[in-house]
């Protein structure tokens, strides 16, 4: 039976779902959310959570990214693997998914919320969320030192990492001092896998709230 996915192609928990799609070569169909009937309905019907990405295998629905990545790789185990079998490694790759979700990608989207006036104002222009980012690009600087990926070989982490840094580097700048970090980001941008989600995603930059640069990604 053929996964379905809601999603809308902007967002970067869908690129990380669509990387992990990508990388182990796992067809899917899409059901695009842009606020149209009868996909949207159909959707709240399906998820009242009504957040995205989501997975559809029949009767069973698969939400969350790194759920759906994990669940690719249990249904596809003749794929790449993208967690480790190693149990040890696996938790490495899973504490550097929720890194990139919570430590990169959070602060980000409080960053775009308060410009757009989702986000309460603090009165420093989001301080505490840019002290929050320098603090991670430090540290993911220090990280990439002497490694091509984040943790072992290229995995859920990394898919989570890709559209995290892209729009991050996009809402805060990446000092250009962390050299590391960049070539890091280069990477990820040119892998196939997500190269191709970021390829989707080019028709609605247009809808980025402060605006994509043309020349970071």
């Amino acid at each position: 039976m053929t996964l379905i996915m809601y999603l809308h192609p902007l967002s970067s928990y869908v690129q990380k779902a669509k990387t992990g799609f990508y990388e182990k070569g796992v067809s899917f169909e899409t059901r695009l959310l842009d606020g149209t009937d009868p996909v949207a309905s159909e959707f709240e019907e399906l998820w009242p959570i009504k957040r995205f990405p989501v997975v559809q295998n029949g009767r069973e629905l698969i939400f969350e990214a790194t759920t759906i990545i994990e669940y690719l790789d249990a249904l596809y185990p003749d794929t790449p693997p993208l967690i480790p079998a190693n149990p040890i490694q696996a938790v490495e790759v899973r504490m550097w998914d929720r890194f990139f979700d919570n430590y990169v990608n959070y602060p980000q989207q409080r960053l775009v919320y308060l410009s757009i006036g989702r986000e309460p104002d603090d009165g420093e222009d989001g301080a505490k969320w840019k002290t929050a980012f320098d603090s991670a690009y430090e540290l993911l600087d220090r990280r990439m030192a002497k490694r091509e990926w984040v943790a072992g070989d290229f995995s859920l982490a990394d898919c989570a990492a890709a559209p995290s840094l892209l729009y991050a580097d996009w809402t805060y700048s990446i000092p250009v001092k962390y050299q590391n970090l960049w070539a890091y980001r280069d990477r990820l941008l040119a892998r196939p896998s997500y190269a191709r989600a970021l390829d989707e995603a080019r028709p609605y930059r247009h809808l980025f709230p402060l605006g994509a640069p043309e020349d970071r990604d």
